[in-house]
């Protein structure tokens, strides 16, 4: 899809990003959402990039670097892992991010993480890392995460904006304002620490079965529709008074 068509999305549907400054208490919490391999390392699968992308390149060195920051300060922080069964296909899409293969393992950028005992893994075998934490007892990983830590301001980033991102962040807000994740407040969606996929309508038309999915449109769409539910989105992040690039 042209600039044009881009632009005139973003006149019809203008979405106004702010900037937040994250306190020094540890009452805020950062969710990374499928930075793995078979979403960003280019050839690591059927849904990782076919050549270098600069907007899913930018999104891994924003989280990197947020996660970073967040380990220095032992907050807290959660990572989903997208990570399927062979047996158990996720339809539209084809077979990815196979459990036990790379490609469901985080990205090298971020690999260190796993050792940091303030970071929580989870692997989880749907788009929304809200309904993936539930246990067999009923139990949630993500819901004692944040009650755990009482966590009062969370900070999201990752991949896809608008599918994996957006379906948790549309959950996550639903049972804050039922009350299941008290003292949750804020869930906030750092722009440009989150990237979708593309796929140009003339690849899709010559793509049996495939739908088109423009870049840097849905990333915009995603976004829009975070906010639209009560995500605060901002792209401009701040720790301890210091502004982050």
């Amino acid at each position: 899809m042209g600039s044009q068509s881009v632009d005139l999305l973003r006149s019809e549907l203008p979405l106004e990003q702010g900037s937040v400054v994250l306190g020094e208490v540890g009452e805020t919490g950062l969710v990374l959402v499928d930075i793995i391999n078979g979403f960003c390392t280019v050839g690591a699968g059927n849904l990782a990039p076919r050549e270098p992308n600069e907007q899913i390149s930018s999104m891994v060195e924003e989280s990197s670097r947020l996660a970073r920051l967040f380990c220095d300060k032992k907050w807290p922080v959660l990572a989903f892992l997208d990570s399927h069964q062979p047996d158990k296909p996720e339809d539209p899409y084809p077979p990815h991010c196979i459990t036990g293969t790379d490609e469901s393992n985080l990205v090298l950028a971020l690999r260190w993480i796993e050792k940091e005992p303030n970071v929580t893994i989870r692997r989880k075998d749907c788009y929304d890392g809200y309904l993936g934490s539930f246990e067999s007892d009923g139990s949630n990983v993500f819901v004692d995460w944040v009650k755990k830590n009482q966590i009062k301001t969370m900070l999201v980033v990752g991949i896809c904006t608008d599918i994996c991102v957006l379906d948790f962040v549309c959950s996550t807000l639903s049972a804050r304002n039922l009350g299941f994740l008290k003292p949750l407040k804020d869930v906030i969606v750092y722009s440009r620490g989150c990237a979708t996929f593309n796929v140009p309508l003339h690849v899709a038309q010559s793509t049996k079965g495939a739908m088109a999915h423009p870049q840097e449109l849905m990333h915009h769409v995603g976004l829009y529709m975070a906010k639209e539910r009560g995500a605060k989105i901002v792209d401009q992040v701040s720790l301890g008074g210091k502004e982050e690039p």
